[in-house]
């Protein structure tokens, strides 16, 4: 059984790890090789020491555990974006459990923070275009592209309204 909690700031480690392992897979040919295949787990240990140790009051960081091993994480920063709304930053699940339902949990846990805290905007998240198992995980979830292309890594934006 998949449980849910958010995250604390012990928990950097483990959170950087799984973030580097999947960049590592889902974006060779985005980023290069020679940082995905060394400074990648360094440079998200930087990011996760800092967005744990040091937390806006927008930002919610959850993660997903079966077993006692964290299987995925999502980032989430509550009315980041006066047009968009609240943006899902980051969601990531061990490649060995996609389409067991953790990456649908955390987006939920996602959602229902949003509805508790930031009941007045949509929630959209930013999609790199090679990346289309993500693309029809969100689309699944009810996610539409909302377009609003971004020339980094030539980015959609998917979004679920209000």
């Amino acid at each position: 059984m998949i449980r849910y909690r958010e995250a604390m700031r012990e928990d950097a480690a483990t959170i950087a790890a799984l973030h580097a392992e999947s960049w590592r897979v889902t974006y060779r040919g985005s980023y290069r090789d020679e940082f995905l295949d060394g400074p990648v787990f360094q440079d998200r240990m930087g990011v996760w020491n800092k967005r744990l140790s040091m937390p806006p009051p927008n930002q919610f960081v959850v993660l997903a555990e079966e077993e006692g091993l964290v299987v995925g994480f999502a980032c989430a920063y509550g009315r980041d974006d006066e047009k968009w709304g609240s943006l899902l930053d980051n969601i990531h699940v061990r490649r060995q459990q996609h389409r067991q339902g953790a990456g649908t949990g955390l987006v939920s846990e996602v959602a229902r923070w949003c509805r508790a805290n930031y009941t007045d905007c949509g929630l959209y998240l930013w999609v790199i275009a090679q990346n289309h198992q993500a693309r029809r995980f969100y689309e699944r979830l009810g996610a539409t592209d909302r377009g609003g292309a971004n020339s980094r890594l030539q980015r959609t934006a998917l979004s679920r309204g209000r």
